[in-house]
């Protein structure tokens, strides 16, 4: 649980542009994780915002996240049964994710409506993040990606494979081999990390003055 507010700017990783050069890859999704708003929220249309963040803070599926109904969350859990194996999770909502949704208008039994306030078919959704994508110059990304992506949000910020499986509602294995297979080989974060507690178990024990003063 994410304690305090957070700045805007820290919300959304920055996956999309930085500078001149645009990250098209599942690669670049997952390894520049959480730096500042990106283009896309820039660009993108409102009612598309609260879909990524409730990807990027639970790591749900599209189609679950589509079907949410507002009495699945109680301003501090997500509960929800995952469409696919009817595995049931109970998610603790990160503050800025908190944010979003205390503040959005309830338009619909289901959280995540349309511009009109209707809500999506997945194939209306789809085309829509395609083009809120094309815009921001995104190509290549599709929501499924940004689940891959709170993954490894979660393990760079230290968590275990349990607490990560507890939150996305994955087996044990599942996010082992996500982790293995497509982000966390390619990250530099955790890698710094585990160089700088390498350092630290080599340097010296600092032996105490026996010195009077």
């Amino acid at each position: 649980m994410v304690a305090g507010a957070v700045p805007a700017d820290k919300m959304i990783p920055k996956f999309f542009r930085d500078g001149n050069v645009t990250f098209n890859s599942r690669l670049s999704l997952a390894c520049l994780g959480s730096m500042r708003r990106s283009r896309f929220m820039d660009v993108a249309p409102a009612h598309l915002h609260l879909p990524l963040m409730l990807a990027l803070w639970t790591g749900q599926r599209q189609g679950d996240l589509l079907q949410l109904p507002w009495s699945a969350y109680d301003g501090q859990f997500i509960r929800l049964r995952q469409g696919k194996g009817g595995r049931p999770v109970r998610i603790p909502v990160g503050a800025p994710l908190k944010a979003m949704l205390d503040t959005t208008r309830r338009r619909s039994p289901l959280v995540l409506v349309n511009s009109d306030g209707l809500v999506w078919s997945p194939g209306g959704f789809r085309c829509s993040w395609r083009k809120a994508c094309a815009a921001a110059g995104v190509d290549g990304v599709t929501f499924h990606d940004i689940r891959g992506s709170a993954i490894t949000r979660l393990a760079e910020a230290g968590c275990t494979v349990p607490e990560i499986a507890a939150i996305t509602g994955h087996s044990l294995g599942d996010v082992e081999a996500i982790l293995d297979a497509h982000y966390l080989g390619r990250t530099t974060v955790l890698a710094m990390s585990g160089m700088a507690k390498l350092e630290d178990s080599v340097k010296p024990a600092v032996k105490p003055s026996n010195a009077s003063s």
